[in-house]
Order: C-alpha cells, then sequence, then structure tokens
C-alpha cells in the first residue's frame, strides 16, 4: 500500500484520521497499531522483522543507557545492536547479490555453487534500520536519552508516513513529539495541502514521465537513436525527482497532520552549481546520515586530500549499495563519489571560475548521466544506452524521437522543467513583495483574500486531476518502494 493508492487515500487514512480524532488520549498507540497494520498490509509475515528491529533497540538503547558510566560495556551493546540491525538488512538484501557473485567466482575456478533460494525484501528495511542505527550511536554519544516507554519508541521506528521512503527520521528531532503534541486545524490544513502538492507531482508528473522513460530504456541498443536516448535520460531525471521528492511531500505533509514536524528532504538539486551542492539538496536525510555516521567519524576531510578522498568513496560506494543490492547502484555512488574528489582538486578550482551557467549545464550533465548508471538493469545495459547517447549512428530500425516527442510529453517535461527550479518560490517572494508595499488595510486584506483563493483553486484542482489518474488506473510505479 502505497500513498499514491486507492487504498490508501479513500479507505485506510481516513479510518486512521477519524480514530486519531476521536480517541486522542491513545494517538500514539492508535499510530502504532495503523502503522504495524500499514507494514503487515504489504509484507505480511515480515511484520517481524520490523518487531525484531523495535525489540532490539528499545533493549539495547536501555542497556547502554543502564551502563552509561562504564563506557566499554556501552561499546559492547552497541556493536552487538549494530551486528543485529546489519544483519538483518543484509540478509533480506544483500544475500542474493553476494551469493551470486560468489558463484561467479566459484564457477570460474571449477567449484560447486553455493545453492540459496530467492529472498524476500521487506519493503522499507533500508529506511526503518538507519533510523534505529541513529538512534542508538545518538544515545552511545550522549546525545539523547534513551526511550524507556516500548510504544513511543516503536512508533518511531515504525511511524507509517515516513516508513516506506523517508525522510530518514532523526529520533531526537520527534522525540518532544512522540511525548506529547497537538492535533491542530492549522497543522491538519497545512499537512493536507502538502500532501496534495506531493500526490500531484507523483500522479501528475513522475507517472507520465515514467512511462516515457520506462519505453526508452527497454528499447534494443540496435534500435535506440541518440535523440531518443537523451530523451529517455531527460526523462528519467525529471521523474525520480518529482516520484521521489513528490513521496517526501507526502510523507512531510502525514506527519504534520499528526503532529510531526519531519525536516525537508529536497531543495531543488538540479540548481546544484557542484555535485557537492547537489548533494547538499538530494535525498538530504541519506546524505546527512552518511556525514554524521560515517564519513564524519573516519575523519571526514581532516586527513589531507588522499584520505578524505578515500573517505568520500567509502560513503559512496556505500551510498549506491543502500540504494540497491547491484553493481549499478555500486557504480553509481562510485561516479558521484569520483566527482566530488574531483572537486576537491585544482580541477574543481578551475570548474569554480567557469562563468555560471556553463557550471551549471556540465553538473545536470553529470546528474543526467549517472542516472541513466542508476536506471540500467546491468553494466551492459547502462554501457549500450551511454554509447547512444553519445556516439550519433544511423541504423535502419532506429525509433524516432517524433514516436515519443509528442504534445503531451512535450507540456509534461515543460511543466516538470519549470517546477524543479525554484519557480513557485520566487513567485511567493514576488507576491509578498508586493503586499508589503500595498496602503491601506482593505487592499492587504482583499490580496490576502485573493491569493488564498487561488492557492485553495490549485489545491482543488490538483486533487481532481489526481484523482481521477487514480481511478484510471493509470501506471502507478514507485521508484524508491524497495529501497
Amino acid at each position: 500500500m502505497v500513498f499514491s493508492s486507492v487504498s490508501f487515500l479513500f479507505f485506510f487514512l481516513p479510518a486512521v484520521l477519524l480514530l486519531y480524532l476521536f480517541f486522542g488520549r491513545y494517538r500514539n498507540s492508535i499510530l502504532l497499531i495503523a502503522s504495524l497494520f500499514f507494514y503487515f498490509w504489504g509484507e505480511g509475515i515480515y511484520l517481524l522483522v520490523m518487531l525484531l528491529s523495535i525489540g532490539t533497540n528499545f533493549v539495547c538503547g536501555n542497556l547502554m543507557f543502564y551502563k552509561g558510566k562504564l563506557r566499554k560495556n556501552a561499546r559492547y551493546i552497541l556493536a552487538i545492536a549494530l551486528v543485529i540491525n546489519f544483519s538483518m538488512l543484509g540478509l533480506f538484501k544483500y544475500a542474493s547479490f553476494i551469493t551470486d557473485n560468489i558463484n561467479i567466482f566459484l564457477g570460474g575456478i571449477g567449484l560447486p555453487l553455493i545453492r540459496m533460494g530467492p529472498t524476500h525484501l521487506p519493503i522499507g528495511i533500508s529506511f526503518f534500520t538507519f533510523q534505529a542505527v541513529s538512534y542508538l550511536i545518538d544515545i552511545y554519544r550522549g546525545e539523547v536519552r534513551p526511550q524507556k516507554n516500548l510504544v513511543r519508541l516503536a512508533l518511531y521506528i515504525s511511524l507509517f508516513p515516513q516508513l516506506i521512503a523517508g525522510p530518514i527520521v532523526r529520533y531526537r528531532d520527534i522525540a518532544p513529539a512522540l511525548s506529547s503534541r497537538l492535533f491542530s486545524a492549522e497543522d491538519v490544513a497545512d499537512g493536507i495541502r502538502r500532501f496534495i502538492y506531493g500526490l500531484s507531482k507523483k500522479v501528475l508528473l513522475a507517472n507520465p514521465l515514467a512511462l516515457t522513460a520506462d519505453t526508452i530504456f527497454a528499447i534494443p541498443a540496435s534500435g535506440l537513436s541518440t535523440p531518443v536516448a537523451w530523451l529517455g535520460a531527460v526523462c528519467f531525471s525529471l521523474q525520480i525527482y518529482f516520484d521521489f521528492s513528490g513521496y517526501s511531500d507526502m510523507a512531510i505533509g502525514l506527519g504534520r497532520i499528526f503532529g510531526f514536524r519531519f525536516l525537508e528532504n529536497f531543495n531543488y538539486p538540479y540548481i546544484a552549481k557542484s555535485i557537492q551542492d547537489f548533494w547538499r539538496r538530494w535525498h538530504i536525510s541519506l546524505s546527512s546520515w552518511f556525514r554524521d555516521y560515517l564519513y564524519i567519524p573516519l575523519g571526514g576531510n581532516r586527513a589531507g586530500v588522499l584520505r578524505t578522498g578515500i573517505h568520500l568513496f567509502i560513503v559512496f560506494f556505500l551510498c549506491g549499495l543502500w540504494h540497491g543490492a547491484a553493481w549499478t547502484f555500486v557504480c553509481w555512488g562510485l561516479y558521484h563519489g569520483f566527482f566530488l574528489v574531483l572537486e576537491r582538486t585544482f580541477i574543481g578550482t578551475l570548474l569554480a571560475k567557469i562563468w555560471q551557467p556553463v557550471r551549471h549545464g556540465i553538473v545536470l550533465l553529470i546528474i543526467v548521466v549517472g542516472w541513466v548508471i542508476f536506471k540500467s538493469e546491468t553494466l551492459a545495459d547502462c554501457g549500450h544506452y551511454l554509447a547512444a547517447m553519445f556516439y550519433v549512428h544511423s541504423v535502419a530500425d532506429q525509433q524516432l524521437i517524433n514516436f515519443y516527442l509528442d504534445k503531451k510529453l512535450i507540456w509534461e517535461l515543460s511543466f516538470a522543467g519549470m517546477l524543479s527550479m525554484p519557480v513557485v518560490p520566487a513567485l511567493k517572494r514576488l507576491y509578498f513583495s508586493y503586499k508589503s508595499s500595498l496602503s491601506g488595510q482593505s487592499f492587504v486584506f482583499f490580496h490576502q483574500g485573493l491569493f488564498e483563493g487561488l492557492r485553495l483553486c490549485t489545491l482543488v484542482v490538483l486533487s481532481y486531476f489526481a484523482v481521477i489518474s487514480l481511478a484510471a488506473d493509470v501506471y502507478n510505479p514507485f521508484i524508491y518502494f524497495r529501497f
């Protein structure tokens, strides 16, 4: 069950809201039961994996604090807890990948292969594992106190608004809200508005772009022309942004409805002036997690250029692996790590002196090529696709771009390109600047009413078209659903 599904929008969410409203005394319990049911709906028996995570981290967190004065014992407890958390993640997400690669080696030297059946990947396991690990490490560092209420910790790990695809929430950011929070009309209104914006980005922009991107990436290498290859790469670049940022908007909106304030996860990454700037704007909760719990503990940029480069490669190797158990994801991570290292050399200094529009174009090119690596099923597929993008060749059976680039797609690309830039914030600043220049209270009230009316109409129109698209059962994939 994903947020952009009919069952969630018209059955699950209204039921939870009604119970949450009428049984305010038991709000944490209601949200916890709803979150566990939400997970059980999609994963069934694999709910036990999450329950094991909750139990392990509750016990170990409190044991570390109980033995807080004996740092040696706390270190051992933390190590045991981390082994359990990462073992669960490794078993379900990486066991098949590791076994397959070992079998390639064993087969090459004539040894018997390891027999292993397929493993199921529980949804959201990467997200709730990272949340649990950050909770434990923060306790060990003395930055937070352990949660002694099992319901509250279970809610932190399983909270359904951010369970499937984040943002990765730090315990310290929502600990006060777990203990006490208000259910206000203002929060509900702001949350609904944010949810509608996210749903619209997902259903009205990401899904149509996904249809084109998936179709083009499925074309055999012999039939892929250069213009069509670039069109597919651009479509996927916009699709993944609106897909993931739309989900984050929905998660932030749902959290706001229930009294939680999650941190922003995206900040217009496609206006980045460098790859480093891109990672300050893209999947902020993940990049900050790796920074605080891996990059800085390794030494960060304090140990010289060579060591800093090694640290970056380690971080982005694991960042790529976090996204998926495939060599394409690993190469995507190392690809970004390479350019981050490059930016710390004299080449980065030279690039910083280039005219800003040209520099922005170079960064966008690097990002788009990276998304081709990310999207490809295998490294061979990636190589064929990149060859089609950068080597113009004429083959009789190549697909013509006019077959895909119709008026509908042109409109979708235009809107997506515009909204991937900070156009809306700029319009808001312009409006408030104009409003502050008005004289007379009646003029201010008139324009304020006009602004609110336009915003309400926009929400109604977006909701209408989003629901129509969902009711029509149109193409509705979700990229980060199994991460």
